[in-house]
């Protein structure tokens, strides 16, 4: 298979997509990397868990850091994603599968919140 072709569209998919659908796709991540930290902690992988565990905390720094302050929910927005990058290190640290699933749950409601009010502005 031609991965150079795969990339090209990879790209062209990203740059046509709208700041809505890349917020989205980054929560999709931040979801799959959260999975990933609870599939491999029950196995008791913990690189792959520390690795998952990394990555999430990457993206919520990410979206921290592309928020545009000039509106008040950002203030919120960054305290959250602070709070979820402390549970984080802990989770990390402790490999606390409670605390993981309680991140997991609050990062699927928000992403589910942004999901529905997309849907708002587009109609």
């Amino acid at each position: 298979m031609d991965m150079r072709g795969y990339q090209r569209y990879r790209e062209d998919a990203l740059n046509t997509m709208t700041q809505g659908e890349l917020l989205l796709l980054l929560y999709d991540e931040l979801v799959k990397r959260l999975m990933q930290a609870e599939i491999t902690l029950s196995k008791e992988q913990y690189p792959a868990f520390e690795v998952a565990v990394d990555k999430a905390v990457a993206i919520v720094r990410y979206l921290d850091d592309t928020l545009d302050r000039q509106y008040p929910i950002s203030n919120q927005l960054t305290r959250l994603y602070e709070y979820f990058c402390y549970e984080l290190s802990r989770v990390k640290n402790g490999r606390n599968q409670t605390e993981l699933e309680r991140v997991k749950r609050m990062a699927s409601e928000l992403r589910d919140s942004f999901r529905e009010a997309a849907k708002h502005t587009s109609e």
